[in-house]
């Protein structure tokens, strides 16, 4: 991935919402704009090739606190994606509650969905909160976020539906 611009990241989050769009949207487009079980949106890949979270262990974030880079002898596939842990207890963990570990948005940055926009979402720059994680795409980006989560994420969810559709 080294040597892609970061519009090349961009059109490629893109292609892959598009590619998305046949199982699961007819909730979201009913209106439902939270997360659980419906939470069907493509799942961003583009940091490590079909990868999401960019290889690092999503429950890590959970357990540990902070990102640990998954290891490729403990995967999963989950909505098309290929899913890397630290510890084969934490993929049984995540195979028993996958949405309660994936991000949110399906790792895009969080804050680009508030905007109406795809954007690589950074494993590095993350928060959890009310017990759901949240990738941004850099550290500008997250402070951003941080002047106002709530509302952020209530802007997110109402854009969410039509971003995953594209």
């Amino acid at each position: 991935m080294a040597g892609l611009s970061r519009r090349r990241i961009l059109i490629a989050g893109a292609v892959l919402a598009g590619g998305a769009t046949a199982a699961g949207f007819g909730a979201a487009r009913a209106g439902w704009f939270g997360f659980g079980d419906t939470d069907t949106g493509p799942v961003f890949t583009g940091i490590v090739d079909g990868v999401a979270v960019g290889g690092y262990d999503p429950v890590a974030y959970f357990t540990q606190g902070k990102p640990v880079e998954g290891s490729r002898d403990f995967t999963a596939t989950h909505r098309g994606a290929e899913w890397r842990f630290a510890s084969a207890a934490n993929r049984e963990a995540f195979l028993a509650e996958p949405e309660k570990y994936a991000p949110a948005y399906g790792g895009y940055c969080s804050w680009a969905i508030a905007q109406g926009k795809l954007a690589k979402g950074d494993p590095q720059n993350w928060d959890i909160v009310e017990g759901r994680l949240y990738l941004n795409y850099n550290d500008d980006i997250q402070a951003r976020w941080k002047a106002d989560v709530p509302g952020f994420i209530a802007t997110a969810n109402g854009n969410w539906p039509d971003l995953a559709e594209k």
